[in-house]
């Protein structure tokens, strides 16, 4: 699998981020993975067609220590669609800035 993983900091800065993605962004029902929505303009033609599908996400895994961010696109819908796959180099791009963003945000430096 494809990530772009932060590490290396601290108790409390993973506690700040914690309660950042708690209060911005749904939690999958798995304790530390968070469901980050991507804009339409960012979808593949695809994953335009696939509507049925939508909305589709990013997924964020925080642990201590560490912040791993998956880079598929995937649904909450189904497990198994063409729509679902490896990022392209815009989400992906998109994505990186975002989670970077997140420290930014917290003024945190890594």
């Amino acid at each position: 699998m494809k990530q772009y993983v932060i590490d290396q900091f601290s108790p409390e800065d993973y506690d700040r981020v914690k309660d950042y993605l708690d209060k911005h962004f749904s939690n999958s029902g798995i304790d530390g993975i968070y469901w980050i929505p991507i804009n339409d303009d960012l979808l593949n033609d695809v994953q335009k067609d696939h509507k049925d599908c939508s909305p589709f996400f990013f997924a964020i895994e925080i642990v201590p220590n560490k912040m791993s961010c998956e880079l598929l696109v995937r649904t909450q819908k189904t497990m198994r669609c063409n729509c679902i796959q490896h990022a392209t180099e815009l989400q992906r791009n998109w994505f990186i800035e975002f989670a970077d963003s997140i420290f930014d945000r917290l003024n945190i430096k890594i």
